[in-house]
């Protein structure tokens, strides 16, 4: 599409001017139904001001004939997104916030026809509307592509009458597939983070590293309460908290072997005494494939398997 802005109703753009799949980002910050007064931006180029754009900046909906209509179109198109509107009806009854939702269902539906199958969408909201939002999201995009809610504190703390401050909004991220673009951000890690954090020297090879207690609070009667090369986490009241995976036995396992793996109660370990029984019992095969091979860089762990 190029570099285009377009100004006037999005539904009607959408529908007009945005190609099937041709979309690879959407941001969208709608208005929240907030009831907040804001002035209208632009006319119609015949001098009229559309009312959709007049609702869109003075975020105030109303259940009136054109939210009816709104209301009924969608419902008449049937699947989910009619059964979500319908479910709304029934709890919310013909009032404004049903008049809102009428408004953003055909416009979340346009959204996704314009995403790619790699696409994704963040919807801006405020605890107003967030929870049915997020409904309705469900119901256009499918509850299994929904990846994320992500509050943004957008204001400190501040005094309400008789409740908490607002003091956040919400995103709410989606993708149209699981098949969705996402691009890893990193950053350096702060010099007053490595030398508060990582402040313990491994000695043959200079390596920084941090001490962290794996075991959580609680105890627990099955594996990960066991005792491990006689430290037994339930004396403290605690257990191991490493996952339970082929994949971490194995690597426990192996870095027990290497004896890179501290052993005092508050410093390491896991369900290595489980990695260690179960590493000896598998077939050759198997543990090469969970525990070592040149792939991972484990040489020595796969010549002590032979």
């Amino acid at each position: 599409m190029g570099n285009l802005l377009y100004y006037g109703d999005n539904l009607d753009i959408l529908r007009r001017y945005v190609a099937d799949e041709s979309v690879d980002l959407v941001y969208l910050d709608p208005p929240f139904n907030s009831n907040a007064t804001y002035n209208v931006l632009f006319a119609e180029l015949h001098g009229e001001r559309a009312a959709s754009q007049i609702k869109a900046f003075e975020d105030t909906w109303t259940w009136d004939l054109t939210a009816e209509w709104s209301y009924k179109q969608t419902v008449e198109e049937g699947g989910q997104v009619s059964k979500a509107l319908q479910a709304f009806h029934t709890l919310l009854g013909p009032s404004n916030m049903l008049a809102y939702l009428a408004m953003m269902a055909p416009r979340l539906v346009e959204l996704r026809r314009a995403l790619k199958p790699t696409g994704s969408i963040y919807l801006h909201c405020d605890p107003t509307a967030s929870h049915y939002l997020k409904l309705l999201m469900d119901a256009v995009f499918g509850p299994v592509n929904f990846k994320n809610e992500l509050v943004w504190k957008r204001s400190s703390a501040h005094n309400s009458a008789k409740r908490f401050g607002p003091v956040h909004d919400t995103l709410l991220f989606y993708t149209k597939t699981e098949i969705f673009t996402w691009n890893p951000t990193f950053q350096p890690i702060p010099q007053e983070t490595i030398d508060n954090w990582y402040n313990n020297v491994e000695p043959d090879s200079g390596r920084h590293f941090n001490r962290a207690d794996l075991t959580a609070a609680g105890t627990r009667t099955g594996p990960s309460g066991e005792a491990w090369r006689g430290l037994d986490p339930t004396t403290k009241g605690r257990h191991w908290a490493i996952p339970d995976s082929w994949a971490t036995l194995c690597a426990v396992w192996i870095l027990s072997l290497h004896s890179t793996l501290l052993t005092p109660l508050d410093v390491c370990s896991g369900r290595a005494a489980r990695a260690d029984a179960h590493a000896q019992a598998l077939p050759r095969r198997i543990a090469r494939h969970f525990c070592a091979g040149r792939d991972h860089g484990y040489q020595p762990a796969e010549q002590r398997l032979r």
